[in-house]
């Protein structure tokens, strides 16, 4: 399945990506995503949709140096456990949507395609071997970066305020279930050229994991969002900027900066 968050009649809606030889559609649901829900006699073409996150997180978590590429092209040693930053739920952007230029910053903002987990079951210090049936799938994210923020103040990095901008964290364009990372790649493409492309079973620590490692942090809750990290290839963005975050399975999550 492939679900998908969108406006209707001016009112939040989802449903469930279908394919007919008239052109993709979608089916409307009737309920909710992550609790009960049924099919309606109701589909609409997907051409002109007005897209919208395709969860509703009460927490983004965030994971840096979880590429082994990346580690060993900047000299980061391999982490013994997952490195992570919040980022905030008002960040979130919608497939199809621009990207904000921060009133507040001035400075380089940086593109980071990468893979996300839903949380589709409260996870609260479960087992690795049971973290698989709390992810309801997969999604494309681009996690948006104020670069220059991290380090201004060099007694306190401020990881949030560097992520968490309005609109820094599009999501989508869909929810893919039955998505396995371990077979797939990511691709970013900026402007139409690839800038990305990397292996997701590069990880050191894999969605699965992670779910598991976390949950023993913090209870996820349905919806939550986990970002897996970025690879080689993050780069400044200039305002007018088109970036597309690309997942064989999943589809194109595609916004512009500014």
């Amino acid at each position: 399945m492939k679900w998908l968050r969108f406006l209707h009649q001016g009112q939040p809606a989802f449903g469930a990506l279908e394919s007919a030889l008239e052109g993709d559609r979608v089916r409307r649901y009737a309920g909710t995503l992550l609790g009960e829900h049924a099919a309606t006699d109701e589909t609409l073409p997907l051409e002109g949709l007005h897209w919208l996150p395709p969860c509703e997180p009460g927490k983004i978590i965030g994971l840096w140096n979880n590429f082994r590429a990346a580690a060993a092209k900047n000299g980061w040693a391999e982490p013994a456990e997952p490195l992570y930053f919040l980022k905030s739920p008002g960040s979130l952007l919608g497939h199809g949507q621009t990207v904000p230029v921060p009133a507040a910053y001035d400075g380089r903002v940086f593109y980071e395609g990468e893979l996300a987990v839903v949380i589709g079951r409260r996870a609260r210090a479960v087992a690795l071997a049971d973290a698989q049936a709390h992810i309801l799938g997969y999604t494309c994210a681009n996690d948006v970066t104020a670069l220059e923020l991290l380090q201004r103040d060099p007694a306190f990095p401020q990881w949030a305020r560097a992520k968490s901008f309005d609109g820094f964290c599009p999501l989508g364009p869909v929810i893919a279930t039955g998505f396995d990372p371990a077979s797939a790649a990511l691709r970013t493409l900026v402007g139409g050229r690839e800038r990305q492309n990397y292996a997701l079973a590069d990880m050191f620590f894999g969605p699965t994991e992670l779910v598991s490692r976390l949950s023993h942090d913090m209870t996820l809750e349905p919806g939550d969002v986990i970002l897996c990290g970025t690879s080689l290839g993050a780069l400044p963005m200039k305002p007018g900027t088109a970036v597309e975050v690309v997942v064989d399975g999943i589809g194109a999550l595609a916004n512009v900066y500014g």
